[in-house]
């Protein structure tokens, strides 16, 4: 007999990620049990080298996790939806495998979802109370341009972020063309979420393991940029009334 569907289902793309997924699993277990939150991760594995598949599947023994191996690195893009398509709560979400990204803040997002205050939440890094850690100044530069070359396509202040919930029947459907690192920004422009809140809270730069980013992305990032511009002002992207709001911390 097969598990109830979840109330929310947080995807974790993985790559390399053996170092701190096992304590990202019970950090966000954690959160779930002391919130009374029914929620499963869905583990999303390129075949990285490390196992970080094999650990995960071996988390999957103990915790309520779903895990799903790709054949190899085929973008964070794809990744999500490929998580999204295997996860079973009716509010799905995104978070990096290395802590990152807070579990504790998840409540909060969830919690705008439920109530109805927001169809899409993002956890920001550019609105008061937000910020970086462990970041070079020129990595917080490339970010924050990668943002302010965004605000033609959204007002959104951490269109980047790479940690979100939104509800689950605005993700599906939604023509995905970016494979690399901003499908939050994808899933903004091309979705059909109105209603979009930002909460702030501190990221907290990787210890271990290596980023992702490289000049590659950077250069992708402005292809994509473009063709969501052209469909921000085609006839479907002006269909979509949105609201924004941005939370204090």
């Amino acid at each position: 007999m097969s598990a109830p569907p979840a109330a929310v289902s947080i995807v974790v793309p993985t790559y390399n990620e053996r170092g701190r997924l096992a304590d990202l699993v019970a950090a966000v277990f954690d959160v779930f049990a002391r919130h009374g939150l029914d929620g499963e991760l869905v583990i999303v594995d390129d075949n990285s080298p490390d196992g970080t598949g094999a650990l995960a599947d071996d988390l999957a023994r103990r915790y309520r996790v779903t895990v799903v191996h790709r054949p190899g690195k085929l973008g964070l893009g794809t990744a999500v939806i490929d998580g999204f398509r295997a996860a079973s709560g009716g509010f799905v979400g995104v978070m990096d495998a290395d802590l990152s990204h807070p579990p504790d803040l998840l409540p909060r997002m969830l919690d705008l979802l439920a109530t109805d205050r927001a169809d899409f939440v993002i956890a920001s890094r550019y609105i008061p109370g937000g910020g970086t850690r462990n970041w070079s100044a020129a990595r917080l530069l490339m970010s924050r341009v990668a943002c302010l070359l965004a605000r033609p396509v959204t007002p959104v202040r951490d269109a980047t972020s790479g940690f979100f919930l939104l509800r689950r029947e605005l993700a599906d459907g939604v023509r995905i063309q970016a494979g690399g690192f901003k499908i939050c920004l994808e899933l903004l422009v091309r979705g059909r979420a109105r209603r979009i809140v930002e909460v702030p809270y501190v990221f907290v730069g990787r210890t271990v393991g290596d980023s992702k980013m490289n000049l590659a992305e950077a250069a992708g990032y402005l292809g994509q940029l473009w063709a969501l511009l052209r469909h921000r002002i085609g006839p479907e992207g002006r269909s979509v009334r949105r609201t924004y709001e941005r939370l204090e911390p």
